[in-house]
C-alpha cells in the first residue's frame, strides 16, 4: 500500500548471517494488496514449521539497490521467489499448533529501525487502472524465521485476517529500484518492451505523492481498536511504527481471545506501561499473568474469568505494586479445601462475581469497594478498615453469622447489599446498625425473617426492603428515625398495611404490589416521585409535598378519598379509580390544594356523578367513560382541551366560563340543558343531542354550529343564540323539528351566514330565510317533504338569494314547473341536487315548450316583460357545473341543446333513473356522465367534445349502434363502462 516501506528481516542464526546484516536492513520492501487487474502469483507452499529459512545474501551492489534485477543479480543470478503474507506470517498464524513455531519478536525492533520509520511519511498513491510494483515480476527472498514489523499477537493476526477470502489476503515482497520505476506488464504478466514506454512519462505519470504526518496517523489511530491496529500495522513501516506507539497499547484486551504464552509475555514486556489488561476467558490465564507478571508493574486494572485461578495467582499479585482494581468472574478459587486469601496493600476494588470458592479471606488495607455477589462459598473473612462498599447480594451459603461478622467488622462501611441473603435476621441488622453508624445505603430484599423493627440509622439515604415478608406497619417506626432517608422500596411486602411517613429529605418512594395496603401518609416537602400500583385495597391517601409535580394512581379500584396539599403539583392521573367521590373534586378546584394543576384524568371513574370544578390553571380535563356523571359545571377560564367521551348519562353541563376552541357534545345523547360561554370558541358540535330543549350558547366568535337532531330545540334557544353568536357562517339545523318562522327569522342577526341547512325539517314557507339572509350561498332543503312549488317562488321570481350556488332539494315534493323555472331562471347556481324528486319527469331546457315565468319589472330589463327562458339562455350563460338527478323514478327525458348555453355544465348523474328513455345532451365541457341502472334508456345522443367518463352500467335497452352514433362525437372520452348491457358486444 505504501510505497518505499522498510521492513527488517530476520533469519536464522549462522555466521553468514551476521555478515550481510547491513545488506538486509537495506532492502526496501513493500506490502500491497491484490486488486481487480493484477495478476496475483500464485503462492508458494510454506516451508515445514520445523525448518528454519536461512538466505545468504552477498555484499549489497549500491548501484543496484531498490532494483529486482539487482538483488537477482545480488543473489547470485538466482530467481527470487514471491513471498505471501502466509508465507510472511507462518509463524504467528499457524505457531501454536507446532513445534517451530514463530512469535512475534517485539524484542528485536532496535532503535535505528524506528528511526527510520519515523522519517518515513510519504505515501504514493497511484491512479485508477496503474499496475502494482508488487507484481512486476521479480520477487523477494524468503527472510528469516522470525519477523518483528507485527505489534500483536498470533492470535489476534490469525482472528482479524482469516475472515478474508484468500485470494483477498494475498500479500507479495518485491524488490523497486530506488528511482521508483518499474517494468511494466501486460495481462499475462509479461515484460512489456521498455521503449513502448520510454518516451514522454513526467512525474505525474508515475503517480501522485502526498505527506501523512505522523501526528495525523497517531490522531486517527487512536480511535481503532486493538485488532484494526494490528490490522493497520501490517499496511507499511510508517503505519507499523504509528500502531505499535505506547498511546494505544496501554489497555491489553484479549477477552476470549487465544494467545499463546511467549507472545503474551513478549507483549508485556515490549509494553511494561500497560495499566489495563483483560484475560476474560482465555485460556490459561492464570498461567500468562504468572509468567508476565514481572513485566506489568505498572498495571492498575486486572480483568479475570472463566477457568481456575489458585493461590499462585493471588500471591503473584504484590509484584504489581500500582494494582488498584481486580476483577474475578466465574471462576473456581483456591484448590476447593483452602482458604483463598486475597493480601494486597494497594488495591481500591474488588470483584469476584459468581465464583466458587469454600473461603475467601481479603486482608487489603486501602479495600473501597468489595462486592462477592452471586459467589458459593462458606465463610468470608475481611480484614478491610477503609472498606466503605459490600456487595453480598445472591450469596446463598454465607451463614446470618458470617454475614455479621464480615459487615461488622469495616467501620467505615456506607454501602451495604445482601438482598437475596434468606438467613440475614434483624440482630445482625441491629449489630451492623451499631458498627457502621456511616450507613447510608441499605438493600435488604428478599430477606424474608427481617422486620426493620428496633432498627436504627441514622443516616440511612437509600433503604430497598422489597419482597420482604416481615415488614408490617410497626416497621415504620424504625424506618422514620432515619431522617435522612431520600428513597424507599417496599414493593411486594404482602403484610404491609399502612404507610405513615414525616421525613424531610425523601424524594421517591415504590408502593407495587402491596395487597394488604390501605392507607399512604406522606409529608415531605422534596418528594417528587410515588409509584403506587396494584394496591387493591388502597381506599386513603394523602400527600403533602412542594415538589412533587406528576401524581399516577392508576386502577386502584378501592381508592375513595385523596387528599394533596401540593404547590407544584401539574398532572394527575387517577383512571379507573372506580370508588372515587364527588368530593374529589374539592381536592382539584381553587383552594384544594393544588393551585398549580393543568392535566386531570379521571377516565373511568364511575363513582362521579356531579362533577364541579372550578381552577383557574386547569387546561386539560378527561372525564371518558365517566358513565354515571349527570351533572357537570366546569369554571376553568384555561381550560384548552375536555374529553367526554362515553358519558352518555349527562343531562345537564355548563360550560361557564372556559377556555375552549372547540367542543364537542354530540356524545351526550341525554343532554337536555346546556350553557357555554367561551369567548374563544368557534366550533361547536351538538348533533346527537336529541333531548337539548334549553342552551344558552354566548361564544362570540362562534363561526359553525352543528345542531343537527336536536329535536327538542325551540326558537327561544335559537334566537338567544344568533344574538350571542353573530359571527357564525355555518349553520347546521337538519332534523330541528321545533325550529319555526319566529326561529329563522332571527337569522337576520347572522351578517356573516352563508351555509344553512334546514332538511328533514317539517318547513312550509322558506319567507323568513330569504328575507333574513340574503348573503346565503349554500341552502340545503333535502327531504323537506311540505315544501311546495310556491316555496320557492321568490328564488326565481323575486331575485332572492342573489349569491346563492348550490341547492339542494333531494328528496323534496318540488314539482316539475318549479325545478324548470329554477334552472331556467337561477343563472349563478353551481350545484343542484334533485336526487330523488317524485315530481320530476322531464328536462328539456331551451326547448318551445318549456314553461314561461313572469319575472318582475325591477328583476328583468326595462324594455321586457315577462321573459322567456330561451330568451335568457339566449341572453347569458348559466355558471351551473353538477347536476346530481340520481334515482328520480318518474323522469324520462333529458334534453340539454348548445342554445340552453350551459357553457359551464361539467358533471351530470343520472343514476337509477329507471324510466329515462331518451338523453339528448350538447354540452361542449362536460366531462363526466352517469347513466348506470337506467334499464329504459333507448335513445342516447351525445355531443361533448370533452367528455372523458360515461357510465352505462345495466343499461339493458340501449342498442350498440346507438351507443356508437352516441360516442362519435366524444374524441376525448376514456372510461366507457358498458358492463351488464346485454345488447352491446365487447
Amino acid at each position: 500500500m505504501a510505497d518505499g516501506g522498510r521492513m527488517k528481516g530476520v533469519q536464522g542464526a549462522g555466521d553468514e548471517e551476521e555478515g550481510n546484516e547491513e545488506a538486509r536492513e537495506e532492502l526496501e520492501l513493500a506490502l500491497s494488496l491484490g486488486r481487480r487487474g493484477w495478476h496475483l502469483l500464485p503462492r508458494q507452499e510454506p516451508a515445514p514449521r520445523s525448518l528454519n529459512w536461512t538466505a545468504v545474501l552477498p555484499e549489497w551492489n549500491p548501484d543496484a539497490a531498490g532494483s529486482s534485477q539487482g538483488a537477482e543479480r545480488a543473489l547470485g543470478g538466482q530467481s527470487i521467489s514471491s513471498l505471501g503474507f502466509r508465507d510472511m506470517l507462518g509463524g504467528i498464524l499457524d505457531g501454536p499448533h507446532a513445534g517451530g513455531s514463530v512469535e512475534v519478536g517485539w524484542d528485536n525492533l532496535d532503535e535505528e529501525d524506528e528511526d527510520r520509520d519515523l522519517q518515513n511519511k510519504r505515501l504514493r498513491v497511484r491512479r485508477f487502472g496503474e499496475e502494482s510494483p508488487l507484481h512486476s515480476g521479480a520477487s523477494a527472498t524468503p527472510f528469516g524465521s522470525e519477523l518483528s514489523f507485527l505489534p500483536i499477537s498470533d492470535e489476534c493476526v490469525h482472528l482479524k485476517l482469516s475472515r478474508f477470502p484468500e485470494h483477498e489476503l494475498e500479500f507479495g515482497l518485491s524488490l523497486f529500484p530506488n528511482d521508483g520505476s518499474e517494468s511494466p506488464r501486460d495481462a499475462n504478466n509479461e515484460q512489456v518492451d521498455n521503449a513502448e514506454n520510454s518516451g514522454g512519462r513526467n512525474s505525474e505519470d508515475v503517480g501522485i505523492r502526498m505527506d501523512l504526518s505522523d501526528d495525523l496517523l497517531h490522531l486517527i489511530f487512536s480511535f481503532l481498536g486493538q485488532k484494526d491496529l494490528c490490522r493497520a500495522g501490517v499496511t507499511c513501516k510508517q503505519w507499523r511504527s504509528a500502531s505499535v506507539h505506547d498511546d494505544f497499547w496501554k489497555c491489553l484486551k484479549f477477552e476470549n481471545t487465544r494467545i499463546s504464552l511467549q507472545n503474551f509475555v513478549n507483549i508485556c514486556r515490549r509494553y511494561p506501561s500497560v495499566t489495563e489488561l483483560n484475560l476474560h476467558g482465555v485460556i490459561n490465564a492464570e498461567t500468562l499473568v504468572l509468567e508476565a507478571i514481572m513485566f506489568l508493574r505498572h498495571l492498575k486494572t486486572l480483568t479475570m474469568g472463566k477457568g481456575q485461578l489458585g493461590e499462585a495467582f493471588f500471591l503473584a499479585l504484590s509484584e504489581c505494586p500500582l494494582l488498584t482494581a481486580l476483577t474475578v468472574t466465574d471462576a473456581s478459587l483456591g484448590s476447593g479445601i483452602q482458604e483463598v486469601t486475597v493480601n494486597h496493600d494497594g488495591l481500591h476494588e474488588l470483584h469476584i462475581l459468581k465464583c466458587r470458592a469454600l473461603r475467601i479471606s481479603v486482608r487489603c488495607s486501602q479495600l473501597q469497594i468489595l462486592s462477592l455477589r452471586r459467589t458459593g462459598m462458606a465463610h468470608v473473612s475481611l480484614n478491610c478498615p477503609q472498606l466503605l462498599e459490600l456487595d453480598f447480594q445472591s450469596c446463598h451459603k454465607l451463614s446470618d453469622n458470617a454475614i455479621r461478622q464480615a459487615a461488622t467488622a469495616c467501620p467505615l462501611l456506607a454501602k451495604l447489599d445482601m438482598s437475596s441473603c434468606s438467613c440475614v435476621t434483624d440482630e445482625t441488622l441491629r449489630d451492623i446498625a451499631s458498627s457502621c453508624p456511616s450507613l447510608s445505603v441499605l438493600d435488604a430484599s428478599n430477606c424474608p425473617n427481617i422486620s426493620f423493627e428496633s432498627v436504627k440509622l441514622p443516616m440511612l439515604i437509600d433503604l430497598r426492603l422489597l419482597s420482604c415478608e416481615g415488614i408490617t406497619s410497626a416497621s415504620m417506626a424504625a424506618i422514620a428515625y432515619s431522617r435522612l432517608l431520600e428513597a424507599l422500596q417496599l414493593d411486594n411486602c404482602s403484610l404491609l398495611t399502612s404507610v405513615s411517613l414525616d421525613l424531610p429529605h425523601l424524594k421517591n418512594i415504590s408502593l407495587v404490589h402491596l395487597r394488604k395496603f390501605a392507607d399512604l401518609n406522606l409529608r415531605s416537602p422534596v418528594l417528587s416521585y410515588i409509584k403506587v400500583s396494584r394496591c387493591s385495597a388502597l381506599h386513603r391517601v394523602s400527600v403533602t409535598s412542594t415538589t412533587l409535580q406528576k401524581l399516577v394512581l392508576q386502577k386502584q379500584e378501592s381508592l375513595s378519598s385523596l387528599s394533596l396539599q401540593c404547590h407544584n403539583l401539574i398532572d394527575v392521573d387517577l383512571s379507573d379509580c372506580e370508588s372515587l367521590t364527588n368530593a374529589i373534586c374539592e381536592v382539584f378546584s381553587d383552594g384544594g390544594g393544588c393551585p398549580m394543576l393543568r392535566s386531570l384524568i379521571l377516565d373511568n371513574c364511575e363513582g362521579l356523578s356531579i362533577v364541579e370544578l372550578n381552577s383557574s390553571s386547569l387546561a386539560c380535563l378527561s372525564l371518558a367513560g365517566c358513565r354515571s356523571m349527570t351533572f357537570l359545571k366546569l369554571s376553568c377560564p384555561n381550560l384548552q382541551h375536555v374529553n367526554l367521551d362515553g358519558c352518555d348519562h349527562l343531562q345537564s353541563a355548563a360550560f361557564c366560563p372556559v377556555g375552549l376552541e372547540s367542543l364537542n357534545l354530540g356524545i351526550c345523547p341525554k343532554l337536555s340543558v346546556l350553557r357555554i360561554e367561551a369567548p374563544n370558541m368557534s366550533i361547536l358540535e351538538l348533533k346527537g343531542c336529541g333531548v337539548l330543549s334549553e342552551a344558552s350558547i354566548n361564544c362570540p366568535r362562534l363561526t359553525s354550529l352543528d345542531a343537527s337532531f336536536c329535536r327538542q330545540l325551540v326558537d327561544d334557544s335559537l334566537t338567544r343564540m344568533a344574538e350571542a353568536c353573530p359571527l357564525i357562517e355555518y349553520l347546521i339545523l337538519s332534523s330541528c323539528l321545533s325550529i319555526g318562522i319566529d326561529g329563522l327569522s332571527s337569522l337576520r342577526c347572522l351578517h356573516k351566514l352563508t351555509l344553512l341547512d334546514l332538511s328533514y325539517t317539517f318547513l312550509i314557507n322558506l319567507k323568513p330565510v330569504f328575507d333574513s339572509c340574503p348573503q346565503l350561498k349554500v341552502l340545503k332543503l333535502s327531504a323537506c317533504k311540505y315544501l311546495s312549488d310556491s316555496s320557492l317562488d321568490a328564488l326565481y321570481r323575486e331575485g332572492a338569494l342573489p349569491l346563492l350556488v348550490e341547492l339542494d332539494l333531494s328528496y323534496s315534493s318540488i314539482g316539475q314547473n318549479a325545478i324548470e323555472d329554477l334552472l331556467a331562471c337561477c343563472t349563478n347556481l353551481v350545484n343542484v341536487n334533485l336526487n330523488g324528486c317524485t315530481n320530476f319527469q322531464e328536462l328539456v331546457c331551451g326547448s318551445d315548450d318549456s314553461s314561461s315565468v313572469d319575472m318582475p319589472v325591477d328583476f328583468c330589463p326595462p324594455s321586457s316583460s315577462p321573459i322567456k327562458s330561451e330568451e335568457i339562455s339566449e341572453r347569458s350563460g348559466r355558471l351551473l357545473e353538477v347536476l346530481s338527478c340520481t334515482g328520480c323514478p318518474n323522469i324520462k327525458k333529458v334534453v340539454i341543446p348548445s342554445i340552453a348555453n350551459f357553457l359551464h355544465l361539467s358533471k351530470i348523474n343520472l343514476n337509477l333513473s329507471t324510466n329515462l328513455k331518451e338523453v339528448d345532451l350538447t354540452c361542449s365541457n362536460l366531462f363526466m356522465l352517469n347513466l348506470s341502472n337506467c334499464s329504459s334508456l333507448e335513445v342516447l345522443k351525445l355531443d361533448c367534445p370533452r367528455l372523458t367518463n360515461l357510465q352505462l352500467l345495466a343499461c339493458t335497452m340501449l342498442q350498440e349502434e346507438e351507443l356508437e352514433s352516441a360516442i362519435s362525437l366524444c374524441s376525448a372520452l376514456e372510461i366507457l363502462n358498458v358492463h351488464s348491457c346485454p345488447k352491446v358486444s365487447i
